[in-house]
């Protein structure tokens, strides 16, 4: 049975802007709520393994989630374009509020233990890996071509409303009633996400010629998705740029950032208001995405934003004072936030829509995966160089993407469709 047939009736009227189209806006609120209560179980989870451990202990249980999460992705995004993404995401958040609600009751009845937040970090780590590709390839069945861009904006509001709001709820549920209430929160969060997917209604997408007859086995799909990509004048080219720019990237933001405001004597407060401009930034990028609905030249504005966010990068380690440090970091949310839409929306729009689980997987496992490599490596070489020379390495390698997006003829004219006429 098809996912058109399992949400009832065709979706968007072609012309409706995403943001006043209602089963957008369900999809929205359900991914909102989702994301929500992913960074309030994070919060849980970080407490309740400190209270039951030792420092290392909580962070090895911290980490159990990332390995099968790196390991299983690309199978996740087959069975996500094999099984409809919507059904795998209702699936993987029945089974993440399944299993938080288990673990909350444990807590309640028997007090904090090691075993069983390892176990609930490797279900989520497992699930994720599905529920990812899942999560990415949804866009397209909920709207049309010409406004997946305006929805990555869209989207990505909704991450930075939830990494905002997470913090706060999943504080308030641990003072409240510790980490057993914070589960709890955190799974009712979850929870409220399936009814709202119930009801979002399916567009019919055309037949899948990636992997030939449907009688195509799971490696088979897996490979066909891989040559998409690889054979795309588009796409390959684009997931190397979002490879290089998110490895020099995501050190310098994270331990980087810890280290910098460190030697500079900003302490804690320091950071959060730096990590504040950053997020100002980037919610400020998809606000204008949102908004727009489309911009020109989408492949030139996704590299020259690179190449800009790259230089505020190495930037970011001469600031002498926080302020100075706060608007270098919001210049860089700007223009990563930007980069970072435009090369979604670029995924979403050049893929073949019926393997676009395949192609976010390879998108996440980049993203996700492999850039966390980044962290301890940037921690050893400040420990070894200096904030300084490492911020400029790494904003060299992030800058590396934007000269991939530019200098590729077909990734620099790619172009976003224009909205259709109501």
């Amino acid at each position: 049975m098809s996912e058109t047939a399992l949400g009832s009736a065709p979706t968007a009227v072609a012309g409706l802007p995403a943001h006043r189209d209602a089963n957008v806006l369900r999809w929205l609120a359900a991914f909102t709520f989702s994301m929500v209560g992913d960074n309030v179980y994070y919060i849980a989870l970080s407490w309740a393994a400190v209270q039951a451990g030792s420092a290392s202990q909580a962070g090895l249980v911290m980490t159990v989630s990332a390995l099968p999460r790196a390991v299983l992705m690309l199978g996740g995004g087959v069975i996500a374009d094999r099984l409809g993404p919507r059904r795998v995401v209702i699936g993987s958040d029945a089974v993440r509020c399944a299993a938080v609600f288990a673990v909350a009751a444990l807590l309640l009845l028997t007090g904090p233990g090691l075993w069983p937040l390892a176990l609930l970090a490797l279900v989520f780590g497992t699930v994720d890996a599905v529920f990812l590709p899942a999560v990415g390839a949804l866009p397209a069945r909920v709207t049309h071509r010409d406004q997946l861009a305006r929805v990555q904006g869209m989207r990505g509001l909704a991450i930075r409303f939830a990494s905002v709001a997470g913090g706060p709820l999943g504080g308030l549920g641990v003072a409240l009633g510790g980490a057993t209430a914070a589960f709890a929160l955190a799974g009712l969060l979850i929870a409220v996400s399936v009814p709202l997917l119930i009801g979002v209604r399916m567009r019919e997408l055309p037949p899948d010629d990636t992997a030939g007859a449907r009688k195509a086995t799971a490696r088979q799909d897996l490979v066909a998705g891989l040559r998409h990509i690889r054979r795309h004048r588009v796409l390959a080219p684009l997931m190397l740029a979002i490879a290089l720019g998110d490895l020099g990237f995501v050190g310098p933001l994270n331990v980087g950032l810890t280290l910098l405001c460190d030697e500079r004597g900003w302490g804690a407060a320091g950071m959060g208001w730096v990590l504040a401009g950053f997020g100002v930034g980037a919610g400020a990028a998809s606000l204008l995405l949102t908004v727009r609905g489309r911009l020109p030249h989408a492949g030139q504005v996704a590299g020259w934003s690179i190449l800009a966010g790259s230089v505020a990068v190495g930037a970011l380690a001469y600031a002498p004072t926080v302020a100075q440090g706060v608007g270098t970091a919001l210049v860089i949310g700007l223009l990563t936030g930007l980069s970072g839409a435009m090369c979604a929306a670029l995924l979403q729009t050049h893929a073949d829509p019926a393997c676009l689980g395949r192609v976010s997987a390879v998108a996440g496992l980049v993203s996700l995966g492999l850039t966390p490599l980044s962290m301890p490596l940037s921690a050893a070489a400040i420990g070894a160089w200096g904030t300084g020379p490492v911020f400029v390495v790494s904003g060299a390698v992030c800058g590396l993407g934007g000269v991939v997006a530019l200098t590729v003829p077909a990734l620099r004219r790619a172009e976003l469709p224009r909205p259709s006429a109501p």
